[in-house]
């Protein structure tokens, strides 16, 4: 994604503040930037503009603030370059757990703005790819348990070896044109229902 295509959004109460970082961003090259200066309905207001990257500029965030903002971070899933002028161990703590991909204590300085973007958005890149690798992983780890429970039963009723009842299961699948886990999950759910402990 070109930068200056990026579509930014800027919350900040301070209009004066706002129309600064406007000026620095539009400056930096982005031509798209909308500023938000009323904190009422900005979960709404987020998924309306739909941005690509949002700057937060708070002057002296209090906790019921900062806690609004880190919500609204978890749920709208985008890079967050955060300003504040003070901070303290926990706000930065909460700041990055809920996911903010950029925490800058000291203001916002103009020629720091495209760095900082940059950086936002390659960090909160990274971390979507890492949380990708890691839901793909459970659910490979999930598709081989339920496998192992399907061959366990078969090796129980059956009297089959490991390998005889993998055998099995991939035989049914390929001539069901379905997948071998497909074929796991049907057999273990209906040895659960014909007997609860079955795959216990």
């Amino acid at each position: 994604m070109k930068v200056n295509s990026l579509n930014v959004l800027v919350i900040d109460e301070n209009r004066i503040r706002a129309s600064i970082i406007e000026d620095g961003l539009r400056e930096a090259g982005y031509d798209r930037v909308t500023i938000i200066d009323d904190m009422n309905g900005l979960a709404r207001r987020i998924t309306e503009i739909n941005p690509d990257v949002i700057v937060i500029d708070l002057e002296n965030p209090n906790r019921d603030m900062l806690e609004s903002i880190f919500q609204i971070s978890r749920a709208v899933k985008r890079p967050i370059a955060m300003f504040v002028d003070k901070s303290d161990e926990a706000s930065i703590e909460a700041a990055v757990e809920a996911g903010v991909s950029a925490y800058i204590v000291d203001g916002l300085k103009q020629e720091r703005v495209r760095p900082i973007l940059k950086m936002a958005i390659s960090r909160f890149n990274a971390f979507a790819r890492l949380s990708r690798e890691l839901e793909e992983t459970r659910g490979e780890l999930e598709k081989r348990k339920l496998i192992d429970r399907a061959k366990g039963l078969l090796m129980r009723t059956r009297g089959l070896s490991e390998e005889e009842a993998y055998a099995l299961l991939r035989r049914t699948a390929m001539n069901q044109n379905r997948k071998v886990v497909e074929i796991a999950q049907s057999l273990v759910t209906a040895a659960n229902l014909l007997d609860p402990g079955a795959d216990a």
